[in-house]
């Protein structure tokens, strides 16, 4: 399935961030894709500060490659893949496991190849102007349907 909207502002964006968060559950996997300056990172951001009980910071991973955060629901991994070269490398940060038992949020999947979970929701995003972004959600599995009913 696959399903476009657009977000107005970055208000917006968090908006959809957090609602989406909270229909999540171990085991989901959000594959965020988009060129730089598209808005993974203030999604991913904006959807993990909504699950924390205690605000904290939240830094792109672009240096240590993936973030943990202890959540009431889950655990969840923000993945930035951009500098990996090869895709056994995500293997080596244990992403693997992770798709398994923790809410996984991944920036710059392409660097998974065979390794992205079948069951992902795929979201490419693009700047559409200064503060808007074009959203598409793509998915196979069925269980998306459900966790986006409502929001879209």
């Amino acid at each position: 399935m696959s399903v476009e909207i657009q977000l107005h502002s970055p208000e917006e964006t968090s908006a959809f961030a957090a609602a989406l968060g909270a229909r999540l559950q171990p085991g989901d996997v959000i594959l965020l894709e988009g060129g730089i300056g598209a808005g993974k990172t203030h999604f991913a951001r904006s959807l993990i500060q909504s699950l924390l009980e205690e605000p904290e910071d939240v830094p792109s991973p672009t240096f240590t490659l993936v973030q943990v955060y202890e959540t009431p629901r889950s655990e969840v991994w923000h993945a930035d893949l951009y500098r990996l070269s090869d895709p056994n490398e995500a293997t080596e940060l244990g992403l693997e496991d992770a798709f398994d038992s923790a809410i996984c949020l991944v920036e710059w999947p392409d660097r998974l190849s065979d390794l992205a979970p079948a069951g992902a929701l795929s979201m490419s995003l693009e700047a559409t102007g200064d503060d808007s972004r074009h959203v598409q959600l793509n998915w196979q599995d069925d269980k998306w349907a459900a966790r986006l009913k409502g929001l879209l």
